[in-house]
């Protein structure tokens, strides 16, 4: 196996591990900095003190944290000021980097194979659909294995 290929899987390890940590995990509807702070019982002046903010800035990072808005800092702070440490994390909606790298290597397959089809078929020799379907499913694995230089170009 090669150095990238190595690497690359030590990657997705990590990542389908995140993933698998945080299955099931939802922000709540009020976002995790207000929602934390009640139950610590602290109030907004409490937080800011600790932050370093005023009161009226710890609700504008609560309710840009709900819009998206909030900065990673400030979520650093604001969790540390609260005594918590603050995590992110990009994961994958399935739980594995692997259905993401397939899904792209079957749109690949089924653009070349759809091509492919279209050519045959204009001189009357259109394969079956199983055996479509069987070409579609091995070009996915070599493309997935093989990852060309244009894999996450759609064309």
């Amino acid at each position: 196996m090669i150095v990238k290929t190595i690497v690359q899987q030590q990657y997705r390890s990590i990542d389908d591990n995140a993933a698998v940590s945080l299955a099931g995990l939802k922000t709540p509807p009020e976002g995790w900095l207000r929602t934390v702070r009640n139950a610590l019982g602290m109030s907004g002046t409490e937080v800011a003190k600790k932050v370093g903010v005023t009161r009226a800035r710890v609700t504008q990072a609560e309710q840009a944290e709900l819009k998206g808005g909030v900065t990673l800092k400030s979520m650093q702070a604001m969790a540390e000021a609260m005594g918590c440490r603050f995590v992110y994390a990009i994961i994958p909606p399935s739980g594995r980097i692997e259905d993401i790298i397939t899904s792209q290597a079957r749109k690949k397959a089924m653009a070349l194979v759809g091509t492919a089809s279209k050519h045959m078929a204009l001189e009357d020799q259109a394969l079956p659909d199983d055996k479509i379907t069987q070409e579609v499913e091995r070009l996915t694995r070599e493309i997935a294995q093989e990852m060309p230089p244009d894999f996450w170009i759609d064309k």
